[in-house]
């Protein structure tokens, strides 16, 4: 089960122009996001997805059925792909109540489709309160749940989201985020996410295909390419960092903090999240530069989390500073420092070290105010 996707495309005529060279396997279903700097072809694949552009070559299939076939001529056009489209600015229709709109949706759907009732979708986005208002009358957040229950109404086969959340200050965009997750969990379809937001991709993404200049430099599993030091598009980054799935087993409201159990072993203690109940999934990303080591075990320090690690490499980042790849048991860190410091401590792959990090740098993804 898949979304098989190859492309290639060329804007303008000759050698001049944007050339798209893109391939990927998604597995359904799931959220694979599409990740990059703004103009390297996100849009561009999403688009020749839901058949707004007809590529000069390639092949789309959504679980072995292609909607898009150059070399057999096939192309389905967009009204008979069953794909659901959220974009930027929701595109609500101005004259409508958010009621009309999101039965546009049911109207829609294919005869005998199977998916959620519009109660159901009302519930899941929260927008019973809003039913009467028309979009004028909405925050960008509500105009881009209801944009959501709209294109999930349609039953569709797939969800396309074009950087649902770029167009929405930060408080709404932190408001929205939760919605999108409770979407992907009951909707249970596959999601092809366009974003250039690391904190939205670590709140919503099963996998994730890497694009620079208009071709694929990675795909896979989010965590395990989070951990990649070869991936500039990543590791550039000032939060670069291991993101880590991770389970909350308890509270402590006395020391304020948030105990959570690793996938790969371990815990870590986060700040007090009491509205996350025990047995709750989650992932947590564990910025390199929020990551110090220590070769013998530190004491009476106010750095919470002191977890042994092993070095397993070392790698420059820059002129001016380093990344240290860990293994804690079986989880996979990062530790950005300087050369001065792998000098001073003798930092090689092999050896034994202490990481440490603050609690109050660890935000579980989706509940915080913004990237961690």
């Amino acid at each position: 089960m898949a979304l098989e996707v190859a492309l290639r495309h060329r804007f303008g005529r000759g050698g001049d122009g944007f050339a798209l060279d893109a391939a990927f396997v998604a597995p359904t279903p799931g959220v694979t996001a599409l990740f990059g700097p703004s103009g390297c072809g996100k849009s561009t694949v999403l688009a020749a997805v839901a058949g707004l552009l007809r590529p000069r070559e390639g092949r789309v299939a959504l679980d072995g059925d292609a909607v898009l076939d150059t070399a057999r001529g096939v192309f389905v056009p967009p009204e008979r792909r069953r794909c659901g489209v959220v974009f930027q600015d929701g595109r609500l229709f101005p004259h409508l109540s958010v009621e009309a709109n999101l039965r546009f949706g049911l109207r829609r759907a294919p005869r005998g489709a199977e998916g959620p009732g519009f109660d159901t979708v009302v519930a899941l986005l929260g927008v019973g309160h809003l039913l009467a208002r028309r979009p004028a009358g909405l925050s960008g957040g509500e105009k881009q749940r209801v944009a959501l229950g709209r294109a999930l109404l349609s039953r569709p086969r797939l969800l396309l989201m074009d950087e649902p959340l770029a167009a929405l200050d930060a408080a709404r965009r932190v408001e929205v985020l939760p919605f999108l997750a409770r979407l992907r969990d009951a909707a249970g379809l596959p999601i092809l996410y366009v974003t250039h937001a690391l904190d939205e991709v670590d709140a919503l993404a099963d996998s994730l295909v890497l694009l620079e200049a208009g071709r694929v430099v990675a795909e896979g599993p989010v965590e395990a390419l989070s951990v990649r030091t070869d991936l500039p598009v990543l590791s550039g980054r000032r939060d670069a960092g291991a993101l880590l799935a991770c389970e909350v087993l308890a509270h402590d409201p006395v020391r304020g903090l948030t105990r959570l159990t690793l996938a790969g072993g371990g815990e870590l203690l986060a700040p007090l999240r009491p509205n996350l109940p025990p047995g709750r999934r989650l992932r947590v990303r564990v910025r390199a530069r929020d990551v110090a080591l220590a070769t013998q075990a530190p004491e009476a320090t106010s750095i919470s989390n002191i977890v042994p690690s092993t070095v397993t490499g070392v790698e420059a980042a820059g002129s001016a500073e380093v990344f240290v790849s860990l293994m804690a048991g079986q989880t996979p860190l990062l530790s950005r420092v300087s050369p001065d410091a792998v000098a001073r401590l003798g930092l090689r792959p092999g050896l034994p070290v202490f990481a440490m990090v603050k609690a109050i740098a660890l935000d579980p993804a989706g509940t915080g105010a913004g990237s961690l």
